[in-house]
């Protein structure tokens, strides 16, 4: 996880946060979860919360907008394979249809690791826990999102390669940008584009910029997860395994399950 300030650390005497613990339950980003403290829309045992500082205990009775929030699952994390068309918001002021409406039953309130826009595709990851969202989200992350993307007309190669050394669009400094050209179909072609940074419809811009229109965005990958064959509209979680190797999420193994549940001996 990313380290932990003085005022965000927890206290194993005193408890958990609370910002961090709604967070954890997936109501919000932990600076959302601030937010919602600073509106008064916070509560604990009906007393309201006056400052992100405060300390829950296992079993205290946290309601948001009044309403009850559930003890926090373990950590999940899930591969959802966006459809273009959809945004990436649990509610659209204008009425478009969102990732989180269209997600496959029976799957547990989820929030996203970074956004893909209306008309981009491909790999979302989607997690239970607000704090692993925001921590894989961080640049210092160093992790690499790599992109299929068809664009009207053909760059050339010299073009692409100056992006590597980053460019700044409308005052706008991007970062580094590996893009090279796989392909030419008629008027259109192929590039695949990696990129640490990701700020808000990065690619659109900084193509747009060298005079190429993006026809189509697929994400393909977000650090060690691959969207790989996953179909459209379809979201494959996570196994233990990976989420220890790769986040150092400590998750149950099947055998630590097993035992949990075994009723213990007289």
């Amino acid at each position: 996880m990313a380290d932990e300030t003085p005022e965000t650390q927890d206290d194993p005497a005193r408890g958990e946060r609370i910002a961090k613990w709604l967070a954890r339950a997936g109501v919000a980003s932990r600076r959302e979860a601030e937010r919602l403290i600073e509106e008064g829309r916070v509560s604990i045992a009906g007393k309201k919360v006056t400052t992100p500082a405060t300390f829950i205990q296992p079993g205290d009775a946290v309601q948001v907008n009044g309403k009850l929030v559930a003890n926090h699952e373990r950590t999940r994390l899930f591969r959802y394979h966006k459809p273009r068309g959809l945004v990436t918001t649990h509610r659209d002021p204008e009425g478009r249809p969102t990732v989180f409406e269209q997600l496959p039953p029976g799957l547990p309130r989820l929030i996203s690791v970074g956004r893909l826009d209306l008309n981009s595709e491909g790999l979302l990851l989607l997690t239970n826990d607000g704090a692993l969202a925001r921590q894989l989200e961080l640049p210092s992350q160093g992790w690499v999102r790599r992109y299929r993307v068809r664009v009207n007309g053909h760059p050339d190669p010299y073009s692409l390669s100056v992006l590597a050394r980053g460019i700044t669009v409308d005052g706008v400094r991007y970062g580094p940008i590996e893009a090279t050209l796989d392909t030419k179909q008629g008027d259109n072609a192929w590039l695949t584009m990696s990129l640490q940074e990701g700020k808000n419809r990065e690619l659109r811009r900084v193509l747009a910029h060298l005079g190429f229109q993006v026809s189509r965005l697929i994400r393909l990958a977000y650090g060690p997860f691959q969207l790989g064959i996953l179909p459209k509209g379809a979201a494959e979680e996570v196994n233990g395994k990976i989420m220890r190797e790769q986040l150092g999420v400590a998750v149950p193994t099947h055998q630590e399950k097993r035992k949990a549940a075994k009723p213990a001996e007289s």
